[in-house]
């Protein structure tokens, strides 16, 4: 008979939670779901667990997050009296002097093939690390390894790279080039960042270029449903916004976070985090790009349940966008193309969280339209996708279907995890128009079931 010693650290966790068994077990289950996993974790496991038996898999990561998020700290596995797997799990979730330290495990890992990290949650507990930093970066142009010197020439050829890659990746989703992403900051630009600089405003820029690339990975990274994974190259792509000293770079990278929390559904320090981002750049950047921060400063007020303040935010975003419109916008801020699509798309998420589906629907045509739909078929895909949602709110199931077919149109040769559940979404909402004998609805489905099949 087989004995075991009860695990009194996740006993005295658990109670310090003021969960019960149960709630831990239905927590322990969503961070599971959200990673893609399936558990059947119930109360009985949970007692199980208290009792000394040791969760399998990745179940011991699961509880971690699940436990963090509520208690507000990062816990890891060894809190919990488990066995640290492995791998580092807290890699990447730590804002430290170099953040080239903490991405080239991350590279390496990823390009392995190490399903920990591509499966890993989005922590809570890191979301906050932003509002708290403080920047005590050691200057590293002293020891650079490199003999060669460094000039505009290297910066302007890594944002050229960059911008190849933004390219492709949004015409053909975020899965197509991510390895050849990867190995190019990790083989060429890291060296780059620890090289000799001709002045101090060139290492400033090529930082800056070296945080849009790894910005880049991250939302390759969300666009794969990876969230966790997303969320460290984030945090990453903020270290070296803030080590740049580019004014406002690092705010726009808060900026994502915040999306990324209220994709999510995580609205903990989101409106932190967008309110501190925009008063980063203030003042210090031109009119568009600062229409930027305040549209996605707009939504997290929406979403806290601040209407007026909102809707007021929101039109300040839109007015920002002619207020000047020949200053140049910088190439961090260019990450989702044309400022005012950009504004267009996240107005109409204002809107659509304050039931105005009418106007969300008008926003997210005016985005679809405003970005060139060559080089930007992804994003506006789910544009045009959103918009349908918009009007099949509003009863008008012929307009849905037109706008739905258009987002198809643009959707060929893009392999992306969103565009799969978008039209995952669409057949689910098209259903009981279906069933009702509605034409367009199934000619649609038809189409989509196509589309499911060869993606």
């Amino acid at each position: 008979m087989v004995t075991r010693t009860p695990n009194q650290q996740f006993k005295q966790l658990v109670a310090e939670s003021g969960l019960t068994y149960a709630a831990v077990a239905k927590a322990v289950r969503a961070v599971a779901a959200e990673c893609g996993t399936s558990l059947r974790t119930n109360k009985s496991t949970v007692e199980h667990w208290i009792a000394g038996v040791t969760p399998q898999g990745d179940t011991g990561r699961y509880l971690a997050v699940a436990l963090s998020r509520r208690l507000g700290r990062l816990l890891t596995p060894a809190d919990f009296g488990l066995a640290e797997p492995e791998e580092d799990d807290g890699i990447g979730l730590a804002l430290g002097a170099d953040p080239i330290d903490a991405l080239l495990p991350m590279w390496r890992f990823e390009l392995d093939r190490r399903r920990f990290l591509t499966s890993s949650a989005y922590s809570v507990a890191a979301a906050a690390l932003p509002l708290t930093y403080v920047q005590e970066i050691a200057d590293r142009t002293a020891a650079a390894r490199s003999g060669e010197t460094v000039g505009m020439a290297e910066v302007a050829a890594v944002r050229d790279m960059v911008r190849v890659f933004s390219e492709m990746d949004e015409r053909h989703g975020g899965q197509h080039g991510r390895s050849a992403l990867v190995q190019y900051l990790r083989d060429d630009v890291a060296p780059l960042c620890r090289g000799r600089f001709r002045t101090g405003e060139i290492r400033q820029h090529m930082l800056s270029a070296a945080s849009r690339g790894v910005h880049l990975l991250g939302w390759k990274s969300y666009d794969a449903g990876q969230q966790g994974l997303a969320q460290r190259y984030y945090l990453q792509s903020y270290a070296l916004a803030v080590e740049s000293g580019i004014a406002g770079h690092d705010g726009f990278v808060m900026r994502t976070m915040a999306m990324q929390g209220l994709k999510l559904h995580r609205p903990e320090h989101c409106l932190g985090l967008a309110e501190t981002g925009m008063n980063r750049a203030k003042g210090k950047v031109d009119a568009q790009t600062e229409s930027l921060f305040r549209v996605v400063h707009a939504h997290t007020l929406a979403k806290a349940g601040h209407r007026t303040t909102a809707l007021a935010e929101a039109e300040r975003a839109s007015a920002l966008l002619t207020a000047a419109p020949g200053d140049e916008v910088p190439f961090w801020a260019l990450a989702w193309g044309p400022p005012a699509a950009s504004v267009y798309s996240r107005n109409a998420k204002v809107y659509e969280t304050l039931g105005d589906y009418r106007t969300a629907a008008e926003q997210y045509g005016r985005a679809a339209g405003a970005r060139p739909a060559g080089t930007y078929a992804r994003i506006v895909a789910l544009d045009l996708v959103a918009g349908a949602e918009m009007q099949l709110k509003r009863g008008q199931i012929e307009q849905a279907c037109a706008t739905w077919n258009r987002a198809l149109d643009h959707m060929d040769g893009v392999r992306s995890v969103r565009t799969r559940k978008a039209i995952t979404r669409m057949r689910s909402d098209l259903a009981r128009f279906r069933t009702r004998g509605v034409r367009c609805a199934a000619e649609l489905d038809e189409r989509a079931i196509d589309f499911l099949a060869n993606a």
